[in-house]
């Protein structure tokens, strides 16, 4: 995600992990093995994806895979944190460069930015959708879906209530605007992936329609 911003000072707004953090003496290895697996599911899928599959690209074994990870659905979902993370932290930078702006412009940069599907996401479009199948499936990965989801309208909720107010709506909470925001975007993702239309036109009515909404 390369979305341009003017970096400028922010207190962050992290987006706590949906799995446990490791012990520093992993982090690399975990970090490696997070990019091996985050390579294979874009290019094979996360179904056609095994273990093992990740521990050669990486170069560990499965003892080093297990020592981070309890499950292939974990280390996905450790990657779905980041993906979150980035996201949040590219609106905050945005947020704050485009302070200037009034209330109403501010509100639809920042709607925008969250709802823009990059060419470049394609991939992660397809192995979100294929998750969610998945999970849609099987109770015990729902739930753990659910806390993912809980974790990241929560992080939103936090940025929309300290720098975009105007976005949440008399007689509603942050979280429920986020929660919005958040089910358009998926809207989205799964339009793009079916070969829908995603020209600037689809874009800006969903952004002139949800800002309308909620500011």
């Amino acid at each position: 995600m390369n979305t341009p911003c003017i970096v400028v000072a922010v207190n962050p707004t992290p987006v706590e992990p949906s799995t446990p953090r490791p012990p520093r003496r992993r982090v690399h290895t975990r970090a490696r093995i997070l990019s091996a697996a985050g390579e294979l599911f874009l290019s094979a899928g996360y179904a056609r994806t095994s273990i093992e599959d990740i521990c050669a690209a990486a170069g560990y074994t499965r003892g080093a895979f297990y020592s981070n990870f309890a499950t292939k659905e974990d280390l996905l979902l450790a990657l779905f944190d980041e993906q979150a993370a980035e996201r949040i932290s590219e609106l905050e930078h945005l947020a704050a460069a485009a302070e200037q702006l009034g209330p109403e412009e501010r509100a639809r940069r920042l709607v925008e930015a969250l709802l823009r599907v990059e060419a470049a996401e394609t991939g992660w479009i397809l192995l979100f959708l294929e998750f969610r199948l998945l999970a849609a499936r099987t109770s015990e990965l729902a739930e753990r879906v659910a806390v993912h989801d809980r974790t990241v309208t929560a992080a939103l909720a936090v940025l929309l209530e300290r720098v975009l107010p105007e976005l949440v709506p008399p007689g509603a909470s942050a979280e429920q605007a986020a929660e919005v925001i958040l089910a358009a975007r998926e809207g989205l993702l799964a339009r793009t992936a079916a070969g829908g239309p995603t020209s600037e036109q689809l874009l800006n009515a969903t952004t002139a329609v949800l800002t309308g909404l909620l500011g």
